[in-house]
């Protein structure tokens, strides 16, 4: 046989997981590389397990809207070029961008949506290449409430939108008809009543099934921050609800536990589940939900069984202070002091994630040290650089594993080359026994 006659499975036999040629991957890309037997990784490269999934890093890409849908609120080839190039280049898990439970559940008309099975096959090819990486990837699973049917930001920012655009005027609902900044750009939502919270409670529920069945996402988040619709029904500030759904903390609450619950009974035990929180909204009226009712919260989402407690902040209250000035006084990071706070509560009984503002590899990695938080999501610097992990790798003075496309340009040294032969001739002899 001549070289020419060789075909490339006889090379590598290809990525099962998709119907095309992509080389198997021998190695997650993102994973510490041992460059002597007694290196240990620095904490942002130690594995996570997180229920059934370990994450080879700490290092995870945080959910952010794209508004790029087709007019079914469909992904397009777009999403599969964006998360693609994400999930390449290794980072622990990465989340896709809050998806509408219900019809009328968006932020914009070009949101993505999964409220009906169509929608949930689409994404199928985009978790099918994670896959075939060697990659971890979720959904996170939202409804709007008084915040849909808004203009994508890069046309207007926070402006409604009618029908003649897509929008859905007359359909936006929220706990109570407040909207969220008077005489903004937002409409004034009406009351749900208790048949649509049922409803949307079981939208949850389908959506998340979807997910897993159809879709075939590793986990599920819930999204319950930013002042949406599970985040309205938690706070005082948006919710004056005199029913079981309003008033008292047990009863603010009760509509995002019935959502949790709705969500385990309609998938696996074994697939974990992600809420998002703000775990402050950030406020100056004293009545606004705060860090102490995250603490006793997140004693419940312990009960629950919840796999990981997202931290992040605001997006209720029009009146809080621009981001930059909260944490102003400590110089880090703004929702640091917020996962420190429940990390120290919650202790080794629920994992915490920190997110915004998070660009410093050194710092990031001292905060994982301290047991500060224990996965950073990332958000803006991904977008900013795909290859974050990797860029952080070097910051840090480590190696980490590359995929094989592009790890022949960028091998650090000629044992890590081999090692993957190596590998990789173990994965020819393994698809030729089958």
């Amino acid at each position: 046989m001549t070289v020419s006659e060789v075909s490339t499975s006889d090379y590598n036999p290809g990525a099962p997981e998709v119907p095309y040629y992509t080389p198997k991957q021998p190695v997650a890309a993102g994973t510490f590389y041992k460059q002597t037997p007694d290196d240990e990784p620095p904490a942002i490269f130690k594995p996570l397990k997180i229920g059934k999934l370990t994450l080879q890093n700490r290092v995870g890409v945080s959910p952010m809207c794209q508004y790029s849908s087709t007019d079914k609120c469909e992904v397009t080839p777009y999403h599969l070029i964006h998360y693609g190039a994400l999930v390449t280049r290794g980072p622990g898990l990465t989340i896709v961008e809050s998806s509408a439970v219900s019809e009328y559940g968006g932020i914009s008309p070009r949101d993505l949506g999964i409220w009906n099975d169509e929608q949930a096959r689409k994404m199928i090819d985009i978790v099918e290449y994670a896959h075939s990486q060697k990659q971890l990837i979720g959904i996170q699973l939202g409804h709007a409430g008084r915040k849909a049917s808004t203009q994508p930001p890069f046309i207007h920012l926070e402006q409604a939108v009618d029908e003649s655009a897509g929008g859905w005027l007359d359909k936006v609902y929220a706990p109570s008809p407040i909207e969220f900044r008077p005489f903004g750009n937002y409409v004034k939502p009406k009351e749900l009543t208790i048949k649509q919270i049922k409803q949307i409670i079981e939208d949850f529920g389908d959506a998340a099934k979807r997910s897993i069945e159809i879709s075939k996402f590793d986990f599920v988040e819930i999204h319950s921050a930013h002042g949406y619709l599970l985040n309205e029904f938690l706070s005082p500030i948006s919710n004056k609800r005199t029913d079981e759904y309003g008033g008292s903390f047990e009863n603010r609450t009760r509509f995002v536990l019935e959502i949790i619950d709705n969500v385990k009974s309609k998938i696996p035990t074994d697939i974990p589940i992600f809420i998002r929180i703000s775990a402050s909204e950030n406020s100056p009226d004293e009545s606004a939900w705060n860090i102490e009712d995250t603490k006793k919260f997140a004693d419940i989402l312990i009960e629950k069984e919840i796999a990981l407690l997202d931290v992040s902040s605001g997006g209720n209250d029009y009146r809080q202070p621009p981001r930059s000035n909260i944490s102003k006084e400590k110089r880090e990071p703004m929702h640091v002091p917020l996962s420190r706070a429940i990390k120290q509560h919650v202790g080794d009984k629920l994992l915490v994630s920190c997110v915004g503002g998070l660009t410093d590899p050194h710092l990031v990695n001292q905060y994982l040290e301290d047991g500060t938080f224990d996965l950073a999501l990332v958000g803006r610097e991904f977008l900013k650089s795909p290859g974050l992990v990797w860029e952080w790798a070097d910051k840090l003075g480590v190696r980490v594993y590359t995929s094989l496309q592009y790890g022949w340009g960028f091998w650090p040294n000629k044992q890590q080359v081999i090692d993957l032969i190596e590998i990789t001739e173990k994965l020819k002899l393994e698809h030729d026994k089958q």
